[in-house]
Formats: structure tokens, C-alpha cells, sequence
């Protein structure tokens, strides 16, 4: 029997546990170029919300009574294609549930030598080459330049800080609680960090960036967005990766609309905003993930992992990651042994 937790009901605004449902289904026979998979570990991810509205995106929302989506990393238990065999660890999107019948063009296999499985759901992953590939082709860094990371601990955010910093910037972090502050500079090397709940954020930015900002890593959105804008120098460039304080939103919010501010700023200081999915650098995965690997070995690249315990553990884990409770990637542990 494979188990899984599947969409029971759309959220109005932040989800709930009752939204989820728990559910044992037989697991269906192996067609030719398919695998079987155990899933040992699952990755939480913010975009995940995004797929259980149906709200129009740039990925189809699923469907009611449809297992949750999610990447996953686990053993191949049976093959029908010659490209994997049994015992190959394999990652794909296996999506919230123990077993997934994947095909052969949807799993990316592991090498034997690989550092740590979860890895491969983080900085050896998605996430990992999200923010590779963002600040490369989007944000530009150039030796001497303000870098202002949001979502400076999470998962994307602490590796395109510790990047940025490795390009000769200064980079200042923006993360919600001082322990996460304090991890940022003390483990991952930034300049600085602020805690973006703070009542005096807007001052503490502009001490912190008495050059303005040149590169501003946009994950957050909302009163970050606020404090970072008038501080934006000529010619920034502002790579949009998410959005998450507007995830759970039901309404857009309230007050005077600033939309002709932002464009005149966008005009004058030659602003460059792109948003962007990972999937736009494709051709960039062998080098990122190459280049990722070889700096986690060498030890100049560090990376926190927040481990969850057994398949019941998703709902709550994503619902804490959408408020930020979160610290360092979201992984859940399907299999005890994997401790």
C-alpha cells in the first residue's frame, strides 16, 4: 500500500490541517521505461502553496483529491527501463506519499559517492540552483557591490548570499528572528543581518547600505520590499524569486496605490525586476549543481537542514514554513533509517 496526503479542500488564505487528507491507496503495476520508488525524504517548498489555489500560475494548480506536489529523493525498488536498477537512488517529483511510479525522463539518478541524499532536495537541488542561477543571470554581482539577500537563512536565500559574498560583495541579510540573524553572520559569513520584524527596519537598512543597494534578492515581498526600494541604486537589478508574506493573501492589500511610484523608479534609476522560475535556466543545471558540490566539499559553502519526522509531519511543516517558522531547508525524513 503506498500512503499519501492529497488536497482535501482549497485554502482561504493560510492553509489548514484540515485541508489535507491522509489516504492509503494499492500501488499500481510498472508499464515499460517506468520505476518504482521508495521515497526516503520529501522537500517542503513555499511554491507549494501556489499549486493548491487555482489561482492562474505558471504551473497548473492540482486538482481536489490529488497528491500533494513535491520533490522527493529515494531508492528505486523495481525498474522496468534500463536506465535505472534497484537500489539507485533516484530524485524526482515523487510529490507527498511513500511509493511513486516514476518514468525514466522524470528522475535524475545519484552517484554512489553522492554527499547525503537530502542534499539533493537542497543545496544539491532546486533550491541550490534557484539561487545560482538567479544571481548569475539576473542579479549580476560585481566585486564592491551592496547585495541584500531576503530570506537570508532559508533555503535559497543563505546560498545566494554566501555566492555574492564569494564575488567580492558586501551582502546584508534580512531574516525573522536574531537566532537566524545570528547564523547568518556567524556561520554563513554575511556583512551583516537585520531581523526584518524589527519596528526601526527602515533605519537600521539604510545604516547598514550607506552605498545604497545594487542587488536585491526579492523572496520575501511586503514591508522588506518597503524598507529595501527608496535605498535601490541606479541601474539595480532585482531578481524575484518569491513572494511568500502575499502567499496566504485573500485581498490585495490595502492603501494608496503605488504603482506610479515603483514605475517612475523603474524609469529613472534604469531598474532591472525579473522574476523567474528555475526551469528558465535549464541549461544551466550541470554547471550549477557541479559548481555547488565542489564548494560543499571544499567546505567554503555551509547549508542547515530542518529535519521532520514521517509522512504526518508535511501539512504543519508547510503550514510553519508559509509564517517563517521555519530554519534553513525544510526536509521530511520518510524513513527513520535516514536519520
Amino acid at each position: 500500500m503506498n500512503r499519501q496526503i492529497v488536497l482535501k479542500s482549497r485554502p482561504i488564505g493560510a492553509p489548514q490541517p484540515s485541508d489535507f487528507d491522509l489516504q492509503e491507496r494499492p500501488l499500481p503495476d510498472l508499464k515499460d521505461g517506468e520505476l518504482l520508488v521508495e521515497n526516503h525524504w520529501l522537500s517542503l517548498d513555499p511554491y507549494m502553496r501556489g499549486r493548491m489555489s487555482d489561482a492562474p500560475s505558471y504551473a497548473a494548480p492540482l486538482q481536489i483529491g490529488e497528491v500533494m506536489e513535491g520533490e522527493t529523493v529515494g531508492k528505486v525498488l523495481a525498474s522496468q527501463t534500463p536506465r535505472f536498477a534497484p537500489g539507485d537512488w533516484v530524485v524526482g517529483r515523487g510529490r507527498w506519499q511513500t511509493h511513486a511510479v516514476l518514468s525514466a525522463e522524470q528522475g535524475r539518478k545519484l552517484r554512489p559517492d553522492f554527499p547525503k541524499p537530502s542534499l539533493a532536495l537542497g543545496l544539491l537541488g532546486m533550491p541550490g540552483v534557484t539561487a545560482y542561477t538567479g544571481l548569475k543571470h539576473i542579479g549580476q554581482p560585481q566585486p564592491g557591490e551592496t547585495v541584500v539577500v531576503a530570506a537570508a537563512s532559508g533555503a535559497v536565500g543563505a546560498v545566494v548570499g554566501q555566492l555574492a559574498k564569494q564575488s567580492g560583495c558586501r551582502v546584508i541579510g534580512l531574516a525573522g528572528t536574531e537566532d537566524k540573524c545570528r547564523y547568518v553572520t556567524e556561520s554563513l559569513g554575511f556583512d551583516a543581518c537585520l531581523n526584518h520584524r524589527a519596528s526601526d527596519l527602515v533605519p537600521q537598512l539604510k545604516d547598514a547600505c550607506p552605498q545604497g543597494i545594487d542587488v536585491y534578492f526579492e523572496n520575501v515581498g511586503g514591508r522588506v520590499f518597503d524598507a529595501v526600494f527608496p535605498l535601490l541604486n541606479d541601474f539595480a537589478r532585482i531578481p524575484v524569486c518569491g513572494l511568500i508574506s502575499f502567499y496566504n493573501a485573500t485581498a490585495l492589500p490595502t492603501g494608496p496605490d503605488r504603482t506610479p511610484l515603483l514605475m517612475r523608479a523603474i524609469l529613472t534609476k534604469r531598474l532591472t525586476f525579473r522574476g523567474f522560475i528555475v526551469t528558465d535556466f535549464l541549461a544551466d543545471w550541470p554547471e550549477a549543481l557541479q559548481a555547488l558540490e565542489q564548494a560543499f566539499t571544499a567546505g567554503t559553502l555551509q547549508y542547515r537542514e530542518q529535519v521532520l519526522s514521517g509522512l504526518e509531519a508535511a501539512p504543519q511543516g508547510l503550514i510553519d514554513l508559509l509564517e517563517g517558522k521555519n530554519f534553513g531547508k525544510v526536509v521530511v525524513q520518510l524513513k527513520p533509517e535516514d536519520a
